[in-house]
């Protein structure tokens, strides 16, 4: 009764989306008030209906309801509850459930916070999101209907070993919040598309939603970077994997979308320049979700479909970005690209700055779709891996992080270029003695650890700059300006961190036998051999590893290796222990003769840093939207209604 329940609100709520998007935009077009009040209602009643289905899905898998298919093919009576309940999108179709209801909470928020917005021009916006929602709403009850019914079933067959962790509480509702939060400043754009209003306004109802989708999404790689770094046994914590270069993609041209933003609503100037950032970062969103469920790239992330699903993405992701492209083709000469400026100014180091982030997402556009294309021509199977993504990515990314401590301390329109040398000069040249002297205290200078101190002194000294100037101007309290200048100094810490864990890490993949010690940088790994264990789901072997510095003790590790009883996969699980600058990594191998074992030992410096530094740049996102001139403009609004 409860799968049927979920099935019929899924049919409601895609009649609502139908009527959310039609209404609303004929009433636009019209001036007719009435059918555009319907936006908000229709949007409402939409998300109810989705959560309603998310409930009820969730429901069936707390209960074990093994008539249900989805419930059957990724649950066990003996998973733990907590998995059971992550087990909703732990499947393409529960995933795809998860991503509609995410749809439906960014549309609820619009209407509950963007009151201020003219009428017709929130009618248009969830009109947009309406029609996105209608899609994806279609394609799961054609396609990929979550409470599809079987005979009931003794047993599940589990889920992935590999999702059954903590991470997969947090981490895919996360990244789901920025990739479908892209879809809010995608409805923005094609609604100012539509209207003909492409003005600072626009772009300050605009920039907060696109700032949260994009703080959003940063922490969602940032944790997916995680999950990998420990669940996966490697020591990785970057693989340029399809997938994880899909969130990758959206992620950058999301920044330069911020950007763009910043400088079409305080100078006017990029108007049609932020609206196709603003189609090109969904546009992303929409090709990663084609790239995962299509089945036609192999990934740790992806899952197995049938190709009528692939079709219909396909064909979704055509409609949306050609329709998109071909409207913003019609209207762009119509918006213009803004106001002047000269050759050297904050905007123009702005554009460098997004030039340089849309070359990158098209290096790893390049390198992610290429080998599928060859494929699909039957030109042979190829494999673009790290070292073309390092060598392309690394020379594009040296410039932006230098360029983006100069553009904030830049004027806007022109710059008086001898004074911003002055107020620039004894920052560069103590940045660039430090940078390249304390390689040398590390005990072996590196040409790519100066390039990484360089960058990261240059963006802490250019926001210590800008931060002073602030401060002698009594400018007042900011929080746009603290946000971004926390975002930048998030960037600084992620390089330090990916300069030292690139550069300075020591691996040891070892036998050992019970006794035996290895030294990794001056950390003794003592082992004192493994012992049978037994879990909720699964059975398998736990090792001690006792860590000392000097003979005193740091820490005793229990790296583990499982075979989960319903699927019988084998499964290792590391054992870590963490610091501030650096971690102790371990991992067991496989069972050797004579009670030995294959061991991996790692001592990784500052990787932690990449972590940290992603949340600084969330947290300054996150700070940057709640400047007051967000609030402002709403009282305003509610003022004039």
């Amino acid at each position: 009764m409860i799968p049927e329940l979920g099935h019929f609100a899924l049919i409601l709520a895609l009649l609502l989306a139908l009527v959310q998007s039609i209404l609303p935009l004929v009433g636009a077009a019209r001036n007719n008030p009435v059918w555009m009040s319907v936006a908000k209602p229709a949007a409402r009643a939409q998300f109810l209906f989705v959560a309603i289905a998310f409930g009820a899905l969730a429901y069936s898998f707390l209960t074990l309801d093994f008539s249900v298919v989805n419930v059957t093919r990724n649950s066990h009576s003996r998973l733990p509850e907590i998995y059971r309940f992550t087990a909703t999108w732990g499947s393409h179709e529960g995933s795809m459930l998860l991503w509609t209801f995410i749809l439906g909470l960014w549309t609820m928020a619009v209407t509950l916070f963007s009151r201020h917005l003219p009428e017709d021009m929130m009618a248009r916006v969830i009109g947009v999101m309406g029609l996105v929602s209608f899609g994806f709403l279609l394609f799961m009850l054609a396609t990929s209907n979550p409470f599809l019914r079987m005979e009931m079933a003794m047993d599940g067959s589990d889920l992935n070993p590999l999702l059954q962790d903590p991470g997969m509480v947090v981490h895919p509702p996360i990244l789901y919040m920025g990739y479908v939060g892209f879809s809010v400043a995608f409805a923005f754009a094609i609604a100012a598309l539509l209207s003909g209003k492409l003005d600072a306004s626009w772009a300050r109802w605009s920039r907060p939603w696109t700032t949260a989708a994009w703080s959003f999404l940063t922490v969602g790689i940032m944790m997916g970077s995680w999950w990998a770094y420990y669940e996966l046994g490697w020591g990785g914590w970057w693989f340029w994997d399809p997938v994880e270069n899909a969130s990758l993609m959206p992620w950058l041209v999301g920044t330069a979308l911020i950007h763009s933003l910043a400088v079409t609503e305080k100078r006017g100037s990029f108007k049609a320049w932020t609206v196709f950032l603003a189609i090109g970062a969904f546009s992303l969103s929409l090709l990663g979700t084609f790239l995962v469920r299509s089945g036609v790239l192999s990934s740790v992330h992806s899952f197995a479909t049938d190709p009528t699903r692939g079709l219909f993405i396909l064909m979704f992701l055509l409609v949306v970005i050609g329709g998109s492209l071909l409207l913003f083709a019609l209207r762009a000469s119509q918006v213009g690209l803004g106001g002047r400026f000269a050759l050297v100014s904050r905007e123009s180091f702005l554009m460098v700055n997004n030039i340089l982030l849309l070359t990158a997402t098209g290096a790893v556009l390049l390198g992610t779709l290429y080998p599928l294309f060859l494929d699909a021509l039957g030109l042979g199977k190829i494999s673009v891996g790290p070292p073309y993504f390092n060598s392309v990515f690394v020379p594009l990314v040296t410039p932006l992080i230098f360029l983006s401590g100069i553009g904030p301390l830049a004027r806007w329109k022109q710059v008086n270029v001898p004074e911003l040398a002055a107020r620039l000069k004894w920052g560069f040249g103590a940045s660039v003695l430090v940078a390249v002297l304390l390689p040398f205290t590390l005990g072996e200078w590196k040409p790519m650890v100066s390039l990484g101190y360089l960058l990261s002194l240059w963006i802490v000294v250019t926001v210590a700059i800008g931060v002073r100037g602030r401060m002698r101007t009594s400018a007042g309290w900011s929080a746009n300006f603290y946000g971004m200048n926390l975002a930048h100094l998030g960037v600084a810490v992620t390089v330090i961190g990916v300069t030292m864990v690139s550069n300075y890490q020591s691996e040891r993949n070892v036998r050992m036998e019970v006794g035996d010690t290895i030294t990794v940088q001056d950390y003794t790994f003592r082992f004192d051999g493994v012992k049978d264990m037994v879990g909720p789901n699964y059975k398998g072997s736990r090792g001690t590893l006792e860590v000392s510095r000097n003979g005193k003790p740091v820490s005793t590790l229990h790296p583990e290796k499982r075979i989960y009883t319903a699927s019988g996969m084998p499964f290792t699980e590391s054992a870590i222990d963490y610091g501030l600058t650096r971690d102790l990594y371990t991992a067991l191998g496989e069972s050797l003769d004579g009670g030995a074992w294959s061991v991996r030992l790692f001592h990784k410096p500052f990787v932690v840093w990449i972590w940290i530094g992603a949340v600084l740049m969330a947290l300054g996102g996150l700070l940057a939207i709640t400047d007051r001139r967000y609030r402002t403009s709403r009282k305003k609004g509610s003022a004039k209604a």
